[in-house]
C-alpha cells in the first residue's frame, strides 16, 4: 500500500502539540518535572553486547507507565531491543534485560516518553528523554580477507546504482542483514545473511520500490511493533520514503511523504518528546529542513519546515551535541560549506547554534565520539573538495575547527567503525573519483593515520560497517555504485584468535568439511584443524563424534545456534583441547 502526502509551510506543526502537552503535565503534576539522574550505559560510552539498559530518576516511578511504548531501545543493526522491563527496589530505577545480544559495533539509542510517570504523579518533561551509546567490538588486528563480491544485479546489462545500505537484522534471527538503497532501479534490495557465521549473504529478495535517486537512509522501529523498518530520501522524487518491515526481512508497506525542496540527508529521532520517532529531512534547494511528524503507527505528517541556518542543507545527523537528554540535529551545507546544530528546546522547537567551516562541500556527516571524551563529534564527507573532515565536538553544540583528511577526489561518504576493536572509533572514506575506500586509523585522542586504500571495482559510494558474522568484530560491506556490487571483507580477528563455533579450519564458513575435520582429527589422520577446539561444537569441553553430528544437523537440518565463537591462542601457544587429544606442538 503505497499513501502520499503534499508538502505545507505552516511552521508550528510540532510546536503547538507540545506546548499543550506542557500545560496539561504541570496542571497535573504535584510538583516538579520527573527528572532523569543517569544512564546505564553511559550517553556515548562503548558498552558490552550482552549489556542492560538503566535509567536512574530522582523519584520512583508509576509502575503501570513503565511500557515499551513509554522506555524503548532501539539498536541500528539488532534491532528493537525485547525483554523484561523492571523497577529497583526503590522503584527509582528502570532496567530493561534484553533477551539477545546487541550487534558489536552498533549504535543503541534509548528514547523515553513524556507519559512517564513518577509516583507522585509527576510527568517526564514533554520533550521526553534521549542518549545513545555504542557496542564494543571484541580486539583483533584490523585486517580483512575479501569472502565475496556480491552483486547487486538480475542482469549483467541492468544498472541500480548501489548509494549505500542498510546493516540491520530485518528477520529477526541475530545476524544482521543488508539492503542497498539502489538510484537507478529506484528500490530497496534485501539480502538476507546465511546467518550461519560465514559472513555472507543470501540472493536478494524481490526488490521493494521507492523513489528515483534514492539516496540517505536510516533503520528505525517505526510502528513499536518490534520489528524493523527503513526510511530513504529520493532525490530526483522529492520525496522521503518509509517502509514498515514484517520481521521476516518483506515489508508491509511503503507510503511516501512528498517534501519538494531536492531532499538529501535523512535522520531519525524523537521530535516531540512521544516516544516513537519522527524524520528530519535536508532540502537542499529548499534551503531548510523538514520535519515528519510519526503518529506512533509508522504513518507521518506533511512536512513542516526548520530553518537550517546554514547555505544549501545537505549533510544530517542527529544525536544529542548539548548533553541535555534530547536528541539534536546536525545540519551542513554543501553550498555554504558550514556546519551547524540544532538544539532541541524539547517543546519541537529548535535553536541554532554558532555554525562552523565544514572543511568543504559537505555531502554527508556521521556523529561519534572519536577523543573519547563523552561528547559527540562529527565527520563530514566533503564531496567535490576531494576530503573528509573531523569536528570535535564540545559538548554545548558548538565545534571544533575541522581536521582535514585529504582524498583528492569526489568523497560522497564517511563511516565511522571500531576495525581493531581497541576502544575507538576508526574512519573509512570511499573516493567515487579515486576508486578506493581509505581506512584511516584513530590513536583514541580523535587524530587519524592514513593505514590503507582499498581498491574498488570502479566507483565507490560508501563503507558498511558491521558485524556480519556475529562473531563480536566488526566486518565491512564496500558498496560499488558502478559495477553494483558489494565487496564482502571480513575480520581475520586479532591474536588470540576468535575462530566462529564449527569453524575449525579459520576458512570463514561452517560447512561439511568442518565435520569431516573432526573425523580425521579424532582418528588420527592428516588435517590438523586451525583451531581444533572451535569444532567443539556442542561445547562439551571434548572433541567427539557427537560433535561431527551436531554439525551436520545445524548444516542441514536447522538444529538451531551452534555455541559462542572460541578463542585460541597464537602459535605456538598451544589450543587446550588440541592438548589433550595429544597433538599439542612442543
Amino acid at each position: 500500500m503505497t499513501s502520499r502526502s503534499s508538502p505545507r509551510s505552516f511552521g508550528a506543526r510540532f510546536l503547538g502539540p507540545a506546548l499543550v502537552l506542557t500545560l496539561g503535565g504541570s496542571a497535573l503534576s504535584q510538583g516538579p518535572d520527573l527528572t532523569v539522574t543517569a544512564t546505564s550505559p553511559p550517553r556515548n560510552a562503548f558498552a558490552p553486547r550482552d549489556t542492560t539498559v538503566t535509567v536512574t530518576f530522582d523519584r520512583a516511578l508509576d509502575p503501570s507507565s513503565l511500557t515499551s511504548e513509554t522506555f524503548r531501545v532501539f539498536g541500528r543493526a539488532s534491532g528493537a531491543a525485547r525483554g523484561l522491563r523492571s523497577l529497583s527496589a526503590d522503584g527509582k530505577s528502570a532496567t530493561l534485560e534484553p533477551e539477545r545480544p546487541f550487534s558489536a559495533g552498533e549504535a543503541v539509542c534509548v528514547n523515553l516518553s513524556r507519559d512517564l510517570r513518577g509516583a507522585d504523579g509527576s510527568s517526564l518533561r514533554a520533550g521526553g528523554f534521549a542518549c545513545s551509546f555504542t557496542i564494543r567490538a571484541l580486539p583483533s588486528s584490523g585486517q580483512f580477507d575479501e569472502i565475496a563480491v556480491m552483486s547487486n544485479r538480475a542482469r549483467p546489462d541492468e544498472q541500480t546504482r548501489i548509494y549505500g545500505a542498510l546493516a540491520a537484522d530485518l528477520n529477526d534471527d541475530g545476524y544482521v542483514d543488508l539492503t542497498t538503497v539502489n538510484e537507478v532501479s529506484a528500490d530497496l534490495r534485501v539480502f538476507l545473511n546465511r546467518a550461519d557465521g560465514s559472513g555472507l549473504f543470501h540472493d536478494y529478495l524481490p526488490p521493494v520500490q521507492i523513489g528515483v535517486e534514492a539516496s540517505p537512509s536510516e533503520s528505525a522501529d517505526f510502528d513499536n511493533d518490534g520489528h524493523t523498518d527503513a526510511c530513504a530520501a529520493a532525490t530526483q522524487s522529492e520525496s522521503v520514503w518509509i517502509v514498515l518491515g514484517n520481521g521476516d526481512g518483506t515489508f508491509r508497506s511503503s507510503s511516501e511523504v512528498v517534501v519538494g525542496g531536492v531532499p538529501h540527508g535523512i535522520a531519525v529521532l524523537d521530535i516531540d518528546g512521544d516516544g516513537d520517532v519522527d524524520i528530519a529531512n535536508a532540502r537542499n534547494e529548499a534551503g531548510d529542513v523538514a520535519l515528519l511528524a510519526n503518529d506512533g503507527a509508522g504513518s507521518f505528517s506533511p512536512p513542516v519546515s526548520l530553518d537550517g541556518g546554514v547555505v544549501g542543507e545537505y549533510g544530517l545527523a542527529a544525536g544529542d551535541m548539548n548533553e541535555d537528554g534530547l536528541a539534536d540535529i546536525v545540519v551542513a551545507g554543501r553550498d555554504g560549506q558550514r556546519i551547524r546544530s540544532l538544539l532541541a528546546r524539547g517543546d519541537g522547537t529548535f535553536t541554532a547554534a554558532p555554525d562552523q567551516d565544514s572543511g568543504g562541500r559537505t555531502w554527508v556527516v556521521v556523529l561519534g565520539d572519536i577523543d573519547l571524551d563523552g561528547r559527540l563529534d562529527a565527520t563530514a564527507a566533503n564531496s567535490g573538495s576531494g576530503n573528509g573532515a573531523a569536528l570535535l565536538g564540545n559538548g554545548d553544540g558548538t565545534f571544533d575547527a575541522p581536521v582535514l583528511a585529504e582524498v583528492g577526489y569526489h568523497t560522497p561518504s564517511t563511516d565511522l567503525g571500531d576495525l581493531d576493536g581497541d576502544g575507538d572509533l576508526d574512519w573509512v572514506l570511499s573516493s567515487f573519483g579515486g576508486g578506493f575506500w581509505r581506512v584511516l586509523r584513530n590513536d583514541g585522542a580523535g587524530s587519524f593515520t592514513f593505514e590503507r586504500d582499498i581498491e574498488a571495482p570502479a566507483n565507490p559510494s560508501c563503507a558498511v560497517l558491521h558485524d556480519s558474522d556475529g562473531d563480536g568484530d566488526v566486518d565491512m560491506a564496500l558498496s560499488d555504485e558502478i559495477a553494483d556490487v558489494f565487496v564482502l571483507l571480513r575480520n581475520r580477528n586479532g591474536t588470540p584468535g576468535l575462530f566462529q563455533r564449527g569453524d575449525g579450519n579459520g576458512s570463514g564458513a561452517t560447512d561439511i568439511s568442518d565435520a569431516v575435520r573432526i573425523l580425521l582429527f579424532l582418528f588420527g589422520s592428516s588435517g590438523q584443524p586451525t583451531c581444533p577446539s572451535a569444532l567443539d561444537a556442542d561445547d562439551s569441553g571434548i572433541i567427539e563424534v557427537t560433535d561431527a553430528i551436531r554439525l551436520l544437523g545445524f548444516i542441514f537440518l536447522d538444529a538451531g545456534p551452534l555455541p559462542p565463537p572460541q578463542v585460541c591462542g597464537p602459535d605456538p601457544t598451544p589450543d587446550p583441547l588440541a592438548c589433550e587429544a595429544g597433538a599439542c606442538s612442543p
